[in-house]
């Protein structure tokens, strides 16, 4: 349960004495809970429908308590199971009718939770243009940038994999230390030959005539994967003279 600031004296009493609160008080409560949210991702979510606050006369929003609780679960959906909003909303449209749907679970998910057939998997789990720059809290001339350098490649629509949004979310990371996106084309480049080199392991399987084996292929495929990227951290480790927690 997130946890909404008492009124007090001075500015905005009045507005929590009505049990509204600004957009900035808003921030601050989402915060402890989701770091990354910006002001532009709330506006963001409001634009798409995903929450609907009151307005002053002279046009500032006022947020309710459920209006920032109904903000945390949307946001808790994108972070543990990588939704598109168009999931997410039509799930909390059909909440608000009273229906008793069970939560979706669309995209990737945590570790050790189940998720859907992989093809309903692939075609669910994309992101918009927008949706990922309101997310990742970037603008479009950065996200331009790292498409340049191939960090992110924009499926044939014009959309993300939704794994976009982690690549983003690292590559923001990383420029906190000064690692720029042009430092990370050798990791891009070690990316692909490593994927490369997977594919041509399973590609026996994938051409196989029994569906069965043809469907082992993803299995086989995410197993070697996380076998890469367990050596790729012991490398770097090595490297460094360091053990990673």
């Amino acid at each position: 349960m997130l946890r909404t600031p008492s009124g007090g004296a001075g500015h905005g009493t009045a507005a929590a004495d009505s049990g509204l609160m600004s957009i900035g008080t808003v921030l601050n409560v989402l915060r402890d809970e989701f770091p990354e949210v910006t002001i532009s991702k709330i506006r963001f979510l409001e634009s798409e429908g995903l929450v609907e606050p009151q307005r002053t006369p002279s046009g500032y929003r006022k947020f309710s308590a459920e209006d920032v609780e109904r903000l945390a679960l949307v946001l808790r959906m994108q972070r543990d199971h990588y939704l598109p909003l168009k999931v997410i909303r039509e799930h909390l449209d059909a909440m608000e009718r009273g229906e008793a749907v069970p939560p979706p679970v669309l995209g990737r998910q945590r570790d050790g939770e189940a998720g859907p057939p992989p093809a309903e998997a692939h075609t669910a789990a994309r992101i918009g243009r927008a949706e990922l720059l309101a997310t990742a809290g970037i603008e479009e001339a950065e996200l331009q940038e790292w498409e340049s350098y191939g960090l992110l490649t924009p499926l044939a629509d014009g959309s993300f994999d939704a794994e976009a949004v982690t690549v983003a979310s690292l590559v923001c990371e990383l420029g906190r230390f000064g690692i720029e996106p042009r430092h990370l084309r050798v990791m891009k480049a070690a990316a692909d030959r490593e994927a490369g080199l997977i594919d041509q392991v399973v590609a026996p399987l994938k051409r196989h005539r029994n569906p069965q084996t043809r469907a082992h292929a993803e299995a086989r495929t995410k197993e070697l994967a996380a076998l890469m990227v367990r050596l790729h951290t012991a490398l770097v480790q090595t490297a460094l003279g360091v053990r990673l927690s």
